[in-house]
C-alpha cells in the first residue's frame, strides 16, 4: 500500500511538470493576449512576453517607486569588462565593446498599446482565427520598438511605425526603470517620432550625432537595439550603400539618402541607432528588405543629418512641413530618352504626373501625355525633363527628392530647367508645403 501510495505521489509530480513545461512552451510560441484576442505586429515591432531586462536591478520599476527606494543616481552604465579579459581581446573587439559601454545606457526599449476599432479587421493573420471574424471594440494589440536619448530634458527619437496609433507609451532605461511617455511630434514622411519622458537629467545620457555626408561604404556600422524583445543587443557590420530612397511606409513619399547595412536589423530595432566606429550616431535603424521578415542583411537607416533637421522641429512644434513640387516622377532611362528622341544619354528626372493645383501645374509644368509599348513593357513619355533645380544638376529623380526634403522649404521659389519638346528652358516654381494625404 504504501508503495503503491509513493508511486502514485511521483506520477502525479512528474504529470505536474509535464503540465508547466507545456505552458512554458506555449507562452514562449503562442503571442500576448489582451482582451479576446492575441497581440499583432505592426510593421517593425514585435508582439512579445520578453523577460525584462536585468542589469542593477533584478526587474523594471516605476521612476516613483525608484524614488522611494533610494536618491537618484547617474544613468547606469553596462557591467564594465575585466581588464585581464579586455587585454586579451583583438582591437576590434575593443572597439566595439567601448562602443557598446558608451551608447547603451542612451538606448532605450518601447512598448506601446494600440487599439484596433470592432470591425475593422487585422489584414493579416490572427492564429486561431482563421475566418477572421470582425474584431470587437475591447481588440488591443502590443508592439515594441527601439529609440535613444536625444537631450536631457527626457526627449526620446524613434520611428514613427512604432508609436502610430498608440494609446499607451512606456520607455524602459538600461537601469531597469519603466516609465510613461507623451508623444510630442511625429513626423510620417520621415518615420520619425519623438517623445518625452519624466526623468532627472542626471539620469539621462543623450547620444552623440554624428555627420552622415562623411559616412562611407565600407565603414564600420554598429547598430544596439530589441530585436524580437531581446533588449540592448549589439549587431555589426558595415555600410553597405549610400544614398538609398526608400518608401516610408507611414506616408507616400519616399525617405531620400538612407543608409543599407548589413549589420542585422530585425523587428524590435526600429527607431534605434546606427553608430560608427566611435560611437556617434549616423542613422537611425527603420526598415529591411527581405522575405521572412527577419534580417537578410540588407537593412535601412535614415541618415542623421535628416534626423538632426526634423527632430528640433518637432520638439518646438510637434510637426514638420516639407516643401512640395506637386509630381510624381521617375528617373529618365536610355529607353525613354531615344522614344521621346531625346539623346540616349539624356538624364534626368522624367515628370509622369502634375497634381492638380499643385505648384508645378500653377508653373506650367507637364506631365507625361503618351504611353508606348517598349519590349513589351508600357513606357510614358512626352512628359517634361527636370534637369536641373536652382542650377544644381539633377541626373535622377532622387536627386530632385534630395533638394526638396534637404535644401528647400515651402514658400520658397526655385527655378527649374526642363528639357520640352528637345528644347532647353527654364520655369519658376513657388513651392508648396506637402499635403498630408
Amino acid at each position: 500500500m504504501e508503495r503503491r501510495l509513493v508511486i502514485g505521489i511521483a506520477a502525479a509530480i512528474i504529470v505536474l511538470l509535464l503540465m508547466v513545461g507545456s505552458c512554458f512552451v506555449g507562452a514562449l510560441l503562442a503571442p500576448e493576449l489582451i482582451g479576446a484576442l492575441p497581440s499583432m505586429e505592426w510593421r517593425g515591432t514585435e508582439a512579445t512576453t520578453a523577460p525584462p531586462v536585468v542589469t542593477r536591478e533584478a526587474k523594471p520599476h516605476s521612476e516613483e517607486t525608484l524614488g522611494a527606494v533610494r536618491e537618484p543616481a547617474p544613468a547606469a552604465t553596462p557591467t564594465p569588462i575585466p581588464a585581464d579579459i579586455l587585454e586579451e581581446a583583438s582591437v576590434e573587439e575593443r572597439l566595439v565593446a567601448r562602443v557598446y559601454e558608451r551608447v547603451a545606457p542612451s538606448v532605450v526599449h518601447i512598448r506601446v498599446v494600440q487599439q484596433v476599432s470592432g470591425g475593422e479587421g487585422p489584414g493579416f493573420e490572427i492564429p486561431g482565427w482563421p475566418d477572421h471574424p470582425e474584431l470587437p471594440d475591447d481588440f488591443f494589440r502590443r508592439g515594441e520598438g527601439s529609440g535613444f536619448v536625444w537631450d536631457k530634458a527626457g526627449h526620446i527619437v524613434t520611428n514613427y511605425h512604432v508609436i502610430q496609433d498608440a494609446e499607451e507609451v512606456e520607455v524602459t532605461f538600461l537601469d531597469g526603470v519603466t516609465v510613461p511617455a507623451e508623444v510630442v511630434g511625429t513626423d510620417p514622411d520621415s518615420d520619425l517620432a519623438v517623445l518625452n519622458v519624466e526623468r532627472a537629467g542626471d539620469r539621462l545620457t543623450p547620444v552623440e550625432l554624428g555627420d552622415s555626408d562623411r559616412v562611407f561604404v565600407g565603414q564600420r556600422a554598429i547598430a544596439i537595439g530589441n530585436p524580437f524583445g531581446q533588449e540592448w543587443t549589439l549587431t555589426t557590420g558595415v555600410v553597405s550603400a549610400l544614398g538609398r530612397t526608400q518608401p516610408s511606409g507611414t506616408s507616400q513619399f519616399s525617405i531620400p539618402e538612407m543608409i543599407q547595412t548589413d549589420a542585422a536589423i530585425n523587428p524590435g530595432n526600429s527607431g534605434g541607432p546606427l553608430l560608427d566606429r566611435e560611437g556617434t550616431v549616423i542613422g537611425v535603424n527603420t526598415l529591411i528588405l527581405s522575405e521572412d521578415r527577419a534580417s537578410a542583411g540588407v537593412g535601412f537607416a535614415i541618415p542623421v543629418n535628416i534626423v538632426s533637421q526634423v527632430v528640433p522641429v518637432l520638439i518646438e512644434d510637434g510637426e514638420y512641413a516639407y516643401a512640395w513640387l506637386g509630381i510624381v516622377g521617375r528617373d529618365l532611362d536610355r529607353e525613354t530618352a531615344l522614344a521621346m528622341n531625346l539623346l540616349a544619354d539624356q538624364r534626368g528626372a522624367l515628370v509622369i504626373e502634375v497634381a492638380e493645383d499643385g505648384p508645378a501645374e500653377e508653373a506650367g509644368l507637364r506631365g507625361s501625355d503618351e504611353t508606348i509599348n517598349q519590349n513589351g513593357a508600357a513606357l510614358q513619355v512626352g512628359g517634361d525633363v527636370i534637369v536641373a533645380v536652382d542650377g544644381q544638376r539633377v541626373d535622377t529623380m532622387d536627386d530632385l527628392i534630395v533638394y526638396l526634403v534637404e535644401d528647400a522649404r515651402p514658400g520658397q521659389q526655385v527655378t527649374l530647367t526642363i528639357v520640352r519638346e528637345r528644347e532647353e528652358r527654364t520655369l519658376e516654381v513657388t513651392l508648396g508645403e506637402r499635403p498630408h494625404e
